[in-house]
């Protein structure tokens, strides 16, 4: 899980684009209805992989690895009601996106957007 986790956690860091956490998202069965069948499978495998990284991130807070930043990339992929406002509040905390953006600098990407 470490390792997984410390290989995947700045990939998707990096490819989230920049004004993410600023657009809004439509509901997922809005979403599902507009997609077709192999959309819906891929929505389902993104929100189990969602599933995975949060319970991997939750491991992680007591086990060595990064945690937080595991936990948050898989709220982010994850479709509940709620999500935007929890995102954004735990990007509020400095340390939390002055790393991530640590990580998207070396990859040279921009740093998110929050508000």
């Amino acid at each position: 899980m470490l390792v997984l986790s410390a290989l995947l956690t700045p990939f998707i860091l990096t490819r989230i684009p920049a004004d993410y956490f600023k657009r809004e998202k439509p509901h997922l069965l809005i979403r599902l209805r507009t997609v077709g069948p192999l959309g819906a499978v891929a929505l389902v495998a993104k929100n189990i992989g969602g599933m995975l990284l949060v319970i991997a991130g939750i491991i992680m807070l007591v086990t060595p690895g990064q945690g937080v930043l595991t936990a948050l990339v898989g709220v982010a992929l994850i479709d509940f009601p709620g999500k935007q406002a929890l995102e954004r509040r735990l990007l509020a905390a400095p340390k939390v996106l002055d790393t991530i953006n640590w990580c998207r600098k070396k990859a040279g990407r921009a740093p998110l957007e929050i508000e």
